[in-house]
């Protein structure tokens, strides 16, 4: 059957990719670099809204949770370590590209994250080879769930919410994408996923 979906949303961290910087990377990174992990932990939680809707650089916000004080590795050493947590989905991001090009569909990024993470994500995994435009909360300024950054996603792409699928892991940002009249659907992996844009008429078959 034709499909009625014109463009596709897309998340990034839990969707195409393995989350950029979540706990389970910041407790590895104290494990590995031997710091306290509980005071690093509530420092990001302070300030880490503000990197990641672009206030601040990279470098204050790491001088903010860890380098306060004298460390025995360098900020080099500990940038390297966070971009290399980040690892790609390959099976989903080969799906999309396929299925953008089948179907003919805009595909648009719509995430949270910090703008030297997001940059090198994008060209690591070569996202913008299938990805027509990234609202990137680092970009746009504004973070799901605030409706903003979906409206302005829906803006770019000047396609009715009703002709746009929204693909996220997180059940809260869906159910904001849904609210503002798009077919939401939640990742939990490859498969749930294809069954459900299928079922919305974006076969490969």
């Amino acid at each position: 059957m034709s499909s009625k979906i014109h463009a596709l949303f897309l998340d990034v961290g839990g969707v195409l990719l393995t989350n950029g910087w979540d706990r389970k990377s910041r407790k590895l990174a104290s494990e590995t670099f031997g710091f306290d992990y509980a005071e690093m932990d509530e420092r990001h939680h302070l300030t880490y809204d503000t990197y990641e809707v672009g206030k601040i650089s990279l470098d204050t916000y790491l001088e903010r949770i860890v380098f306060f004080q004298p460390r025995n590795f360098s900020k080099d050493d500990f940038v390297k370590f966070m971009f290399d947590q980040s690892k790609p989905y390959s099976d989903m991001i080969d799906f999309c590209t396929k299925l953008k090009a089948a179907h003919h569909l805009k595909v648009g990024v719509i995430s949270n994250e910090a703008r030297e993470l997001t940059e090198y994500r994008i060209e690591k995994f070569q996202l913008g080879s299938f990805v027509d435009f990234f609202v990137s909360s680092c970009f746009v300024h504004f973070r799901k769930p605030d409706e903003d950054i979906f409206k302005l996603a829906l803006d770019m792409v000047q396609v009715e919410p009703s002709a746009c699928a929204y693909v996220d892991d997180r059940p809260l940002f869906v159910e904001v994408a849904r609210k503002l009249g798009m077919t939401s659907i939640q990742h939990k992996n490859l498969e749930g996923t294809r069954q459900a844009l299928e079922s919305l008429g974006l076969s490969l078959k």
